[in-house]
C-alpha cells in the first residue's frame, strides 16, 4: 500500500486518471437514478391514464348507441342524447380554427420576420407570453363584455360566433408562440439564399420559410385546438346553455357543447346520468382524436414535401 501510494504521489497522471474514473462512475450512477425516476414517473402517469380510460369505457360503452348520438338531451337519462352538444362542438371548433389559425400564424410571422426590434414590439411579445398563462375564465368575462354585449348586433349575443371568438382569443397566444418557434427553427441560410436570388422579404417568407415551418406550426395548432375543445369555463361565462333541444342553424344560434353537457350530467344524482356522461366523454375523445389525426396527417404530409 505504501508503494502504491508513493506511485500515486510521484505520478500525477495516475492520480488524475483515478479521480476521473471516480467522477465518471458517480455521474453514471446519477444518470441511472434519474433514468429510473423518469421511467417511474412515466409509468405512474400512464397507469393512471389507462385506469381512467378503462373506467370511462366500462361505464359508457353500455349506453353508447345510435339513439344516444341522435337524440336531444332529456330529463330522463334513458332518452337523453348528445346531438345538440355534438353539433355545437363541431360548429365552435370550425369557427375557432377559421379565426385563430390565420390570425395567429399571421401575427407570429409578422413579429418574427417583419417587425423591428423596438420597445413596442418587446412590449407585445411580453404581453403575448403573459396571456398564455391567464386563467380561461378571464377570457370568458372578456368575451361576455366584448362579443355578447358590445358586439351583439353582429354576433347575436350568446351565440356560436361569440363562443368561437372567445375560444379563439384563448388559444391565440399558443399559436403565436408556436409559430414563432417554428420560424426560428428554419436556418438563416434559407433566407440568405432567397435574398441572393433577388427575392424580397415577403417572397422569401412565403415560398421558403413558411413551407418549412408548417409542420411546427401545425403541431402548435393541434395543442391549441386540443385545449379549446375541452374548455368549459369561458363558454359558461358567455352564457352557453346546458339544456338545448335544437341543432344550431347558423353562427348566431344558441348552443351547447360536449364539455358543458357532460358537466351537467355529472352533477345529477342519478346513476343513469353518470353513465351517459361517460358516453359523452367517449364521444368527445373520438372527436378530439379525429381532429388531431387530421392535423397530424397534414403535418406529416408537409414534412414529406419538404
Amino acid at each position: 500500500m505504501d508503494v502504491q501510494g508513493s506511485q500515486v504521489a510521484t505520478d500525477p497522471q495516475l492520480g488524475q486518471s483515478k479521480t476521473f474514473k471516480q467522477n465518471l462512475s458517480g455521474r453514471y450512477t446519477v444518470d441511472r437514478v434519474f433514468a429510473i425516476a423518469a421511467w417511474g414517473a412515466t409509468a405512474i402517469a400512464v397507469a393512471i391514464l389507462v385506469w381512467l380510460l378503462l373506467t370511462i369505457l366500462v361505464d359508457g360503452l353500455g349506453t353508447l348507441d345510435w339513439q344516444f348520438l341522435t337524440s336531444f338531451t332529456s330529463r330522463k337519462p334513458e332518452r337523453a342524447g348528445v346531438i345538440a352538444a355534438l353539433a355545437g362542438t363541431l360548429w365552435i371548433m370550425v369557427v375557432v380554427a377559421a379565426v385563430s389559425f390565420p390570425v395567429g400564424v399571421g401575427a407570429g410571422v409578422y413579429l418574427e420576420e417583419f417587425s423591428s426590434d423596438n420597445w413596442f414590439t418587446r412590449l407585445i411579445e411580453i404581453n403575448i407570453s403573459n396571456l398564455a398563462g391567464v386563467p380561461s375564465i378571464i377570457y370568458g368575462l372578456l368575451g361576455l363584455a366584448a362579443f355578447v354585449r358590445l358586439m351583439q348586433p353582429i354576433t347575436g349575443g350568446r351565440s356560436i360566433l361569440s363562443g368561437g371568438l372567445t375560444l379563439s382569443l384563448l388559444i391565440l397566444p399558443i399559436i403565436i408562440v408556436s409559430t414563432r418557434e417554428a420560424l426560428r427553427s428554419v436556418p438563416d441560410s434559407i433566407r440568405l439564399a432567397g435574398f441572393a436570388l433577388g427575392a424580397n422579404r415577403w417572397q422569401v417568407v412565403w415560398t421558403h420559410v413558411l413551407p418549412m415551418a408548417i409542420p411546427g406550426i401545425l403541431t402548435g395548432l393541434i395543442l391549441a385546438l386540443s385545449r379549446a375543445i375541452g374548455e368549459t369555463a369561458p363558454l359558461i361565462a358567455i352564457g352557453a346553455a346546458a339544456f338545448v333541444r335544437s341543432v344550431p342553424e347558423g353562427l348566431q344560434s344558441p348552443f351547447t357543447v360536449l364539455p358543458i353537457q357532460i358537466y351537467n350530467w355529472v352533477g345529477r344524482p342519478q346513476q343513469g346520468f353518470h353513465d351517459i356522461a361517460a358516453s359523452g366523454i367517449i364521444v368527445l375523445m373520438i372527436v378530439l382524436l379525429a381532429m388531431n389525426a387530421t392535423a397530424i396527417y397534414l403535418r406529416n404530409r408537409f414534412q414529406k414535401v419538404r
